[in-house]
């Protein structure tokens, strides 16, 4: 089995393939350049997509199409909601039914860990990361006629164990998400301190714990595009650490703000806690377009300039014709001005807020590798400064700051001028066409000052300029 450790054997029969605890994380933050993720010691560069949020919930045989179809296209990170919003008709619950059709919180529902354990398993043995999101505001709300809190097992008119006036929920949340109205993200000690609803998440928590932190290639958000009170947030995170130092084991995650503006001050909550948030997820930036995606995402790294961490984008939106009005060009060039501009992590969102894991999402993954093939990716730097005569949203660029390496990125043609100044020696150019995957020939270029570039099409092409022993 090649890829991460794992578990030997099977879903029934967990005997660990390294018994040895330690505290020193083998996913973590690069020690040489902490932008970037590595593992084993190795700079990683985390790309992805799928056609869902929670994978974990799909049947086996789709889930490892849709894995070895990632891994065929040199993707290597998903995203995991433990959602269960029934509303494709094979998700279950974690908690059991009984035979009264009430669900008990106290027994659980093996198939649905069961399920977990085989994402993890397959992920693992694929080299795949997993990014997991451990609450979904949108699985306990009614708004515009969902009726997924109607349903679920938390609502007290489903369950044995709590009643609506022990617990203080209501029957309906037609507001929530987007009032922030649900009690079920107030429970914590330091919000209402809800002791009788807390425990059950607690202890669905330290359930999906006992399984994870069996693994070294889970990352963990809080929330899915949370607006909710940033103690919620809080407790969660220090509860996850805490266990998992239990164990001797360090773990890295996050919060996941619902607000577009990456200047707002609510992304503060995890950008000014670097000892407790040991990344970001700056994925509600791609609700912007052009220039303005470019810039904010480049404001929140000069803001962790000083205490720089991976920076990951799980949602990269843009599909034609969704609710959102973007299209599949925006998709991609949200996931390329993230690549040139020092994000750790990108992944394309599902259909049809995103391209999902469809022909145009593989041609960008396949696109990147082959970029990384030329030159390694954690060296570079966003340099538009470097351009001139350029448009809004025409190109961008970067580099090793060293004169040895640039990338321009031009997404529909154009032609700019690129400054050379700090290259002494003759430059190699490579393009590649990131719709199509095809690259041009080699060609040479003269450093030492400022060129013209144009682009050899209107579609998305990348060029990769080095020098000749790079």
């Amino acid at each position: 089995m090649k890829g991460f450790m794992v578990p030997l054997a099977t879903l029934t029969n967990f005997v660990l393939l390294s018994s040895v605890t330690t505290t020193e994380p083998v996913l973590r933050p690069w020690k040489e350049n902490p932008w970037y993720w590595s593992y084993h010691g190795e700079p990683v560069l985390l790309l992805g997509g799928s056609d869902d949020d929670n994978l974990f919930q799909w049947p086996e045989r789709e889930l490892i199409a849709q894995l070895d179809r990632l891994a065929s296209a040199g993707g290597n990170v998903i995203r995991n909601t433990m959602s269960d919003r029934k509303d494709q008709g094979f998700e279950i619950y974690p908690f059991k039914q009984l035979d009264s059709g009430l669900y008990d919180l106290k027994v659980w529902n093996e198939e649905y860990w069961q399920r977990f354990e085989r994402m993890l398993l397959q992920t693992a043995d694929r080299r795949i990361f997993v990014q997991i999101e451990i609450w979904d505001r949108f699985d306990y709300s009614d708004m515009n006629g969902s009726g997924r809190w109607q349903i679920h097992p938390y609502n007290p008119a489903n369950n044995v164990n709590y009643t609506y006036d022990q617990s203080g929920f209501a029957a309906r949340y037609p507001d929530h998400p987007g009032a922030n109205k649900q009690p079920f993200f107030f429970t914590t000690p330091n919000q209402r301190n809800n002791q009788v609803v807390l425990p059950y998440q607690q202890r669905f928590v330290d359930k999906l714990l006992n399984h994870t932190l069996k693994y070294d290639h889970v990352l963990y958000c809080m929330d899915n595009e949370t607006n909710g009170e940033e103690e919620w947030s809080r407790f969660w995170a220090k509860f996850i650490k805490e266990k998992a130092a239990k164990q001797n084991k360090t773990v890295y995650l996050t919060e996941m703000w619902d607000d577009w503006n990456l200047t707002a001050d609510r992304h503060k909550r995890t950008f000014d806690h670097p000892d407790l948030y040991g990344f970001v997820d700056v994925s509600q930036n791609n609700h912007n377009k052009g220039q303005k995606h470019w810039d904010n995402f480049l404001h929140v790294r000069n803001y962790l300039a000083s205490q720089p961490r991976p920076m990951n984008t799980t949602k990269t939106y843009g599909a034609t014709g969704n609710k959102f009005g973007h299209t599949d060009q925006d998709g991609i060039e949200r996931f390329w001005r993230h690549l040139l501009a020092g994000a750790a992590s990108m992944r394309f969102h599902r259909p049809d807020s995103g391209l999902g894991l469809n022909d145009k999402a593989v041609a960008c993954i396949r696109a990147a590798r082959q970029l990384e093939s030329l030159l390694p990716l954690w060296s570079i730097e966003p340099v538009n400064e470097l351009l001139s005569d350029r448009q809004d949203n025409e190109a961008y660029a970067a580099t090793d700051g060293r004169g040895r390496t640039y990338i321009v990125y031009f997404p529909s043609g154009g032609e700019v001028r690129l400054d050379l100044s700090e290259a002494s020696e003759i430059l190699t150019i490579q393009w590649i066409n990131i719709d199509t995957g095809q690259s041009e020939p080699q060609g040479r270029l003269s450093g030492g000052s400022q060129i013209s570039l144009s682009s050899p099409g209107k579609e998305n092409w990348v060029a990769a300029i080095l020098t000749p022993h790079n």
